[in-house]
């Protein structure tokens, strides 16, 4: 374990920055107020480009067959926890315009478990609620170390933290371009699906190089807004099941029941680790975009919080959170890095998550519109960590780390389903998880070979 008190993550100038970075990328600072009437429309920006806060709980809750109450509870405990700790971080803890949501690794895992004969809803959310408390203990410091710190002296490499956002983009692949043609079934396959997500990304390009800053900061909305108009001319949509909806969620404890299976928590356990690792680096990237000083300590804390998140997420039958990629490229698009703008998306999260009306329209938002939009966003954050990438020095002992283990984590997720059947279920939940088959060996590797590491150790 490593200090969190005397080592700083490097600042700007010690990083590889790109010059518009140094420049100052942003109109707006961290610390800086917005009136009210933008601060509300950034706000439902940063909520609106949360994908997969939309389209998470929506997959589980068809995929098990759950009726549409409960889907629409999923939405609403989701939409409240990730409200919570994202309003936490941006004003208490580590005060950085950072967005928290559900997590894709601990949605593929939830959805693996919910769906097998030995796993289930009960075991999938009980695991969850012990690992997550198990991590939130070892972020604890404990006379200036903790485990976590023992990662952030790897995240200074930008090799480590841009082969980690990669794998973590290509994880939530399945929630772009899939979503966006739609299945088989869907009502606007393939056409509708397509061309109205196109549209949406059409008008969201337009609106961020053309529209100025106003129109910009509300880019996303307006592109979003634009395919779903189209959308609903081609296919109608019901509001009957909206209207006869109560008004306020009333949270339930386990609602789902609760067992624990200690390989189920090792599984999760895994899930979380690399999920800290990639929040790291993230934390690091708006740190040097915003040129604020992050100490371990002060990295070691957002953790704390967002695996506080995960335990309270897991007893209410809702994912364990995630910085999420899509609204740091916002960040960027929109010019604005107030971490004021994300409290009013905390803010907004909680009081959306909290009205059932809204949780059951949300099942029939289009997923094509959200999915081609998410396409986009996440291609922004995947050139940033190619981008991230340049100062590496590619001689052969970091070609072989890197394609490894980026090889190595991409390749899990094309395992037949035939294949994955046979083995035993804690290799099923993991060769789906692109961020620990890839992540753990990129820094066992990066440890073992690399004469940096070596240094640093």
């Amino acid at each position: 374990m490593s200090s969190t008190t005397d080592t700083a993550v490097p600042r700007a100038s010690r990083l590889h920055v790109a010059p518009e970075s140094l420049a100052g990328p942003f109109d707006v600072g961290v610390n800086e107020r917005l009136p009210s009437v933008q601060l509300l429309v950034l706000g439902f920006q940063n909520v609106f480009g949360m994908i997969g806060m939309f389209v998470f709980p929506g997959i589980l809750g068809q995929a098990l067959h759950l009726p549409l109450e409960q889907i629409a509870y999923l939405y609403g405990m989701t939409f409240m926890v990730s409200g919570l700790v994202t309003a936490a971080q941006a004003v208490w803890i580590l005060k950085l315009p950072i967005v928290h949501g559900p997590y894709v690794g601990s949605f593929t895992a939830l959805l693996t478990l919910g769906v097998m004969r030995d796993g289930g809803m009960a075991v999938a959310f009980g695991s969850a609620f012990v690992a997550c408390f198990i991590w939130f203990l070892l972020t604890i410091p404990v006379r200036g170390r903790s485990v976590c710190g023992f990662f952030v002296r790897y995240m200074q490499h930008p090799m480590i933290s841009g082969i980690m956002v990669l794998l973590t983009m290509v994880q939530l692949a399945s929630a772009s371009v899939p979503g966006w043609i739609g299945e088989r079934q869907s009502p606007g396959y393939p056409l509708v699906n397509f061309l109205t997500g196109a549209i949406a990304i059409a008008v969201l390009i337009g609106v961020t190089l053309s529209g100025g800053k106003r129109l910009r900061r509300a880019a996303m909305l307006i592109g979003a807004a634009a395919g779903t108009l189209c959308y609903a001319a081609v296919i109608p949509v019901s509001f009957a099941k909206v209207a006869q909806a109560p008004w306020i969620v009333t949270p339930q404890l386990f609602p789902f029941g609760f067992a624990v299976r200690p390989d189920v928590v090792i599984v999760f356990l895994l899930v979380l680790v690399p999920a800290s690792i990639g929040s790291m680096v993230l934390y690091q990237l708006v740190g040097e975009w915003t040129r604020e000083k992050l100490t371990p300590a002060r990295m070691s804390a957002g953790l704390m919080s967002a695996a506080l998140g995960g335990i309270l997420a897991s007893a209410l039958g809702a994912f364990s959170t995630f910085v999420y990629p899509d609204n740091m490229a916002l960040l960027r698009s929109t010019r604005v890095a107030s971490r004021f703008a994300v409290l009013a998306a905390g803010v907004l999260l909680v009081a959306l998550g909290a009205c059932v009306k809204f949780d059951m329209l949300l099942v029939l938002v289009p997923t094509p519109i959200l999915s081609a939009v998410a396409t986009l966003l996440f291609g922004i954050v995947m050139m940033h960590a190619i981008h991230h990438l340049a100062p590496v020095e590619w001689d052969e002992t970091n070609l072989i780390i890197a394609g490894f283990a980026l090889l190595l984590g991409i390749g899990g997720l094309f395992v037949a389903g035939d294949t994955l059947q046979g083995l035993p279920l804690v290799l099923r939940l993991l060769l789906r998880q692109a961020v620990v088959t890839g992540g753990v060996p990129l820094i066992v590797l990066h440890a073992l070979l690399s004469r940096n590491a070596r240094g640093i150790a």
